[in-house]
């Protein structure tokens, strides 16, 4: 059978495209219900402080509608953390929705302004009266479990949340009793500010009449926002509030979390009866959103004389920030899960410890937590490399998991079903032309310049959000519609699933519409997050299209008077086979009689075990050594995501999220002072963020290989590039720096600033 036009695997332009290029997109801060009302957070300038808070001055101010501190929301409950260890429960601190008398982090929230005008509530910010006494604080994990370091919490002695370990320490430790010799590397995962184009917004509106609040925000899902503002801040019944999520400009993990002003903007709303409206703005967003990553690791790998991995041992530091957010406690234990990565490791031990500092909370960021285990593990496996003296792709080829081996469980529990990790190594190395870059360094050379090659390869786990419910109904037009509780932030879901239903009707794009991000028209959905809207979310469209396919058969059948048997759907008409006979889907929802049941259906899909995409990236870069300055000469990815729904969609997502970690891995960076606490990389003045000239012009292919436990066949791809990007330049770096000067080690950022400091220290050294 010919593939469908618009069908899987066809490369489908966006048909979200027309409307937000033309600036029509839909955004919450588009939304301006009149009249609204205005708010603004006040944000504690201290990293740590006790304080006193006198507002009288402020709320008499004209055009002042409220001014909310801790007093007034007393009664609401706090943000939770979902995240809880089952063999070792542990009890967070309270993340309250503004703090009584003591701010644990820079921008922490003191007080909700509410005013007729932006300009007015900002008035009303600068004359609230606060008193504060500074409180030592403590930033970086490294220092916050030294003795004696300030307390960010008194019930966390050491500022330590939890301590676990994963795997096996005696199997481990005998591993590398008989190891031939031990490499050994200690990185730091630098934080991460996600600074997506559009920033939160919420507008709140109550209907008195119903005591219902409706909230508009940019999200990554609704129904998770309603359960835990509505439900669990609030304390409200759950049919008391809806949620929408109109466009939403970026997400990449970190809009998908309850904050603190969705609650206050709701409270407020009730309060006052009236629509009240928060925005913020890029400073708010930089101290008063969950920020990404940062941990500091030591890994060791026991190796045997022929390059094999005997055991890996880890001691893995996770920063949480001052407060739990939502999963802020799973990303550092999740992403341990993943350090084996794509190798035969049988021994391996990882102590987590996750540790509270007087920062802005951390949690997901693009990959939550498989990126900092890709790193770790694919710098220790370079590093293994050079202990011993082997090239990067044998130690890989070496340790590599084989097929034949599938399916594979590796010594944290998971479950790889498919791949050929091997192969796409290879590919990458063919594409790149690795056997000749060795003339390429050489010619650098006698340009005065370094040049470095390196690869990574990586492993992720995708799909285990829980399960996700489409409902796939015709229209009275003839058109179908899908509402799902995933929500889009830039991935193209109504081309995919639009896609899913041209497979099996052969509807154009145009014809099929997706209704995401509304409580009220959509009854469950786990929003967005882990890549599992499409191994997820699409499973069930797909299952949902084809029962709402066979219930139109037979509809058509007795208005066709044949057997369901002998019709076949095609571009929106259902027809007999070999015959002009035929009824459109417009007659059929509009034919008399029809039980209205018959014109949906709803199906639901949950991965058991989640999908595993896989994949090699490889870097090639030139190094000034004058300067430090770094340029990316030649990027080649191979990735395997078991099917491809859509190609363009699948290299956007991948170039989107490898750009993401080159950012992180040659300039992005949230700095605090060690001494104040204060953000010092606070404005797009001082955090730099990669624009088109600092990336490549990727090369990407596929070397699929079908997922066996998922119907679809797919792995999940949207946040694999930001997996296997750091871990390739920075060893890429690292070759050159050890080829040339036998440094061995840099971290993140490798700013020119670093890279010129370690190779002046080399040549201090050696008196060069």
């Amino acid at each position: 059978m010919a593939p469908i036009k618009f069908g899987v695997g066809q490369s489908v332009l966006r048909k979200e495209d027309d409307a937000l290029i033309r600036g029509k997109g839909r955004y919450t801060d588009d939304f301006a219900p009149q009249p609204s009302l205005h708010a603004l957070v006040l944000r504690s300038p201290h990293a740590h402080a006790k304080f006193t808070i006198n507002t009288a001055r402020a709320r008499g101010l004209p055009g002042v509608a409220t001014i909310l501190t801790a007093e007034d929301v007393r009664d609401l409950g706090d943000l939770p953390c979902l995240f809880n260890l089952e063999v070792d429960p542990f009890t967070g601190p309270p993340y309250p929705i503004l703090p009584r008398d003591e701010v644990r982090h820079v921008g922490d929230a003191v007080a909700f302004v509410v005013a007729d005008t932006v300009d007015a509530a900002r008035d009303a910010i600068e004359a609230i009266e606060v008193n504060w006494t500074p409180l030592p604080a403590v930033v970086g994990v490294l220092h916050a479990v030294k003795k004696g370091a300030p307390q960010v919490w008194a019930q966390h002695p050491g500022n330590v949340l939890f301590d676990v370990s994963i795997g096996d320490s005696k199997a481990t430790e005998a591993a590398f009793a008989k190891a031939h010799t031990v490499a050994e590397i200690s990185i730091v995962n630098p934080r991460i500010v996600t600074n997506f184009m559009e920033t939160r917004a919420v507008v709140c509106e109550y209907d008195a009449k119903r005591d219902h609040l409706t909230l508009t925000i940019g999200s990554q899902g609704s129904h998770r926002l309603r359960e835990i503002i509505g439900g669990m801040v609030l304390k409200i019944p759950l049919e008391k509030m809806r949620v929408i999520c109109p466009d939403v400009g970026g997400g990449f993990g970190t809009k998908l979390f309850p904050y603190r002003e969705y609650a206050l903007a709701a409270f407020a709303a009730r309060k006052l009866r009236k629509t009240v409206k928060w925005t913020a703005d890029r400073a708010d967003h930089f101290i008063g959103d969950a920020q990404g990553r940062d941990n500091a690791t030591t890994a060791r790998m026991a190796l045997a004389e022929d390059g094999r991995f005997l055991g890996m041992d880890v001691d893995l530091l996770g920063d949480m920030g001052a407060y739990l957010s939502t999963f802020g406690p799973y990303i550092p234990h999740g992403g341990a899960g993943m350090l084996p990565g794509l190798y035969d490791i049988q021994a391996f031990h990882c102590r987590v410890r996750t540790v509270f500092t007087n920062t802005v909370p951390v949690d997901a960021y693009r990959g939550a937590g498989r990126p900092e285990a890709a790193y770790v593990l694919e710098r220790l496996v370079d590093a293994s490399a050079r202990k011993l003296d082997m090239t990067p792709e044998a130690i890989r080829r070496k340790n590599f998991i084989l097929p034949r081996a599938m399916p594979y469980k590796t010594a944290t529990g998971k479950v790889y079903d498919s791949g050929d990790f091997a192969a796409h190594m290879k590919r990458a190395m063919e594409i790149a032309n690795w056997k000749e870059f060795g003339k390429r360094a050489k010619a650098a050379k006698k340009q005065g310049l370094v040049r470095g090659i390196g690869l990574a390869s990586y492993v992720e786990v995708c799909g285990t959000m829980g399960e996700e419910t489409a409902k796939v109904q015709l229209d009275s037009s003839g058109d179908v519609s899908i509402l799902i509780g995933t929500q889009s932030s830039g991935q193209g879901h109504q081309t995919a699933y639009a896609q899913l239903v041209a497979e099996q009707f052969g509807l154009p794009p145009e014809r099929v519409h997706v209704l995401q991000g509304d409580t009220d028209r959509i009854a469950t959905g786990l929003g967005t997050g882990g890549s599992a809207s499409i191994p997820t979310g699409g499973v069930s469209v797909q299952r949902a299209t084809r029962e709402l396919g066979e219930n139109l058969r037979e509809i058509a059948a007795e208005a066709l008077e044949t057997s369901a048997g002998d019709l076949e759907i095609r571009e929106g008409t259902i027809r007999i086979a070999g015959t002009d006979r035929s009824i459109s889907f417009a007659d059929l929802a509009k034919r008399p009689g029809v039980d209205p049941a018959k014109l949906n259906a709803s199906a639901t899909f949950t991965a058991a075990d989640g999908t595993f995409p896989n994949g090699t990236h490889l870097a090639e870069v030139e190094i000034d050594p004058a300067t430090g300055t770094i340029k990316i000469i030649n990027y080649v990815i191979v990735d395997d995501f078991g099917v491809t729904l859509n190609p363009l969609l699948l290299a956007g997502q991948v170039h989107g999220g490898a750009m993401q970690g080159i950012g992180q891995a040659l300039m992005e960076q949230a700095v605090y002072d060690p001494k104040d606490g204060q953000l010092v990389t606070a404005t797009f003045m001082d955090y730099a963020l990669p624009r088109a000239a600092d990336g490549p012009s990727f090369i990407f292919e596929t070397h699929n290989i079908p997922c066996k436990t998922n119907p679809l066949g797919v792995k999940g791809a949207g946040e694999a590039g930001a997996i296997g990007s750091c871990p390739a330049v920075v060893n890429a770096i690292i070759e050159g720096l050890w080829r040339e000067y036998r440094i061995d080690h840099i971290d993140m950022p490798a700013t020119p600033e670093r890279v010129w400091i370690a190779i002046r220290e080399h040549q201090r050294r050696h008196n060069l």
